[in-house]
C-alpha cells in the first residue's frame, strides 16, 4: 500500500475560494481521494477537499518561507 503524505480530511468550515485547475491536476486530485479512502479506510473525499490539506502540508515543510514568517515584524 501507497504511504501518502495526507491523512484523514478534517471536517472544517470551509473559507470559499474559486480556482481553476489544469484538467491533468484534477485527474491526479481525483485518482489521489481514491487512493487515500482506501488508505483511510474513508469514503473518497471530493478533490477540492484534498487541496487545503495539501497546500497546509506544503507551506508547513517549506523551511524557506518558515524563516521568512519568522524575519516579519
Amino acid at each position: 500500500m501507497a504511504k501518502l503524505k495526507l491523512g484523514p480530511i478534517a471536517d472544517d468550515k470551509p473559507v470559499k475560494l474559486t480556482v481553476e485547475l489544469p484538467a491533468p491536476l484534477h485527474r491526479d486530485l481525483v485518482k489521489y481521494a481514491e487512493v487515500l479512502g482506501r488508505e483511510t479506510g474513508q469514503p473518497n473525499a471530493s478533490p477540492s477537499r484534498l487541496i487545503a490539506p495539501m497546500l497546509e502540508r506544503f507551506i508547513a515543510m517549506d523551511r524557506g518561507f518558515a524563516k521568512a514568517k519568522k524575519e516579519e515584524p
